[in-house]
């Protein structure tokens, strides 16, 4: 995955990013949009032969560390299903 930041303001962000999933990206647009802080979180596939997706942030507080927290709670969120499915499923 590689990001780059096409706009950045005090309280809007707008990155582009590449060799990802967009499915990754709505979990992330997910968890920041269960901040209060949050006004709007975006993310669409910008054209679908580059495999580019954008993604805009506009938060009450810096953008860039609302990404950090989304992505920190979607990871916990990702690890805690992972250590669930463990321990349901037994494999022969």
């Amino acid at each position: 995955m590689n990001a780059q930041v096409i706009s950045s303001e005090p309280k809007e962000i707008s990155l582009s990013i590449t060799e990802t999933d967009i499915g990754i990206l709505y979990i992330i647009q997910h968890e920041l949009l269960k901040a209060s802080n949050i006004d709007f979180a975006g993310v669409i596939v910008k054209h679908p032969l580059t495999n580019e997706c954008w993604m805009r942030i506009n938060s009450s507080s810096k953008p860039l560390g609302e990404i950090k927290k989304a992505t920190d709670s979607a990871i916990k969120m990702a690890e805690e299903f992972k250590q669930l499915f463990n321990s349901k499923i037994k494999v022969n």
